[in-house]
Parts: structure tokens; C-alpha cells; sequence
């Protein structure tokens, strides 16, 4: 019997194996997802409020891509080390990320959302 509600499912895309699991990492998160693609792995997280701050007329979606140098053996030097400000590409990957799913969320959805990917 496990602990955790684990479900993993796999398919492939294009030449590529794709394996997408949830319920064992980040549980605390409203969502999680680790999306493994042929060794690339990244972990997706959202955590949203369960209702709107009152006199709120705009919708709070807040996107971070946090792109993790040292697992990829890319160690910064110099002054700018690991807790630095976000650099321009995940700065713009963060944008595409947002634009494509702030129409997903319906009409009047007003709770605070933050998505994590790492």
C-alpha cells in the first residue's frame, strides 16, 4: 500500500517519450505535475487562493519559470550568483507562459494564482 496517490501516465510525441506524474512531490501545491521528456525533467507547480480579496477587480496571475543552472553544470560566477534576479530569458519565458493561459481561467475568476515551473 502506498503512501502517496501517485498516477503517472506516459505517451510518445514525435520521436520522444514523454512521463507526466503527479500526487507524490510538492502535495501542498493546489497542482503539481513532473513532466519528464527523454531526461529533461521539469516540475510544474500552481497554488491558488480559495476566494478573491475583497474590492479586487483584476485577476492576480503571477508566472515564474525558474530555470535551475546548476543541474545543468552551468555554475555562475562573478557577482551574480544563486539569488539573483530573474534573467531576460526566464523573464520572457515567464510571458509566454502567462499570455497563452490567462484566457483559460473563466469570467470573473478573481483568486490569486501562482504557477511555478522549475
Amino acid at each position: 500500500m502506498s503512501l502517496f496517490n501517485k498516477i503517472t501516465k506516459s505517451f510518445q510525441w514525435g520521436d520522444k517519450t514523454v512521463v507526466m506524474e503527479t500526487g507524490e512531490i510538492a502535495r501542498q501545491a493546489t497542482g503539481a505535475v513532473l513532466v519528464d521528456i527523454d531526461g529533461t525533467v521539469i516540475l510544474a507547480t500552481v497554488v491558488a487562493s480559495k476566494t478573491a480579496k475583497p474590492g479586487q477587480d483584476f485577476f492576480p496571475l503571477t508566472v515564474d519559470y525558474i530555470e535551475k543552472t546548476y543541474a545543468a553544470g552551468k555554475i555562475p560566477g562573478s557577482f551574480f550568483k544563486r539569488e539573483a534576479k530573474p534573467s531576460e530569458h526566464e523573464t520572457l519565458t515567464s510571458r509566454l507562459i502567462d499570455r497563452p493561459i490567462r484566457p483559460l481561467f473563466p469570467e470573473g475568476f478573481l483568486n490569486e494564482v501562482h504557477v511555478v515551473i522549475h
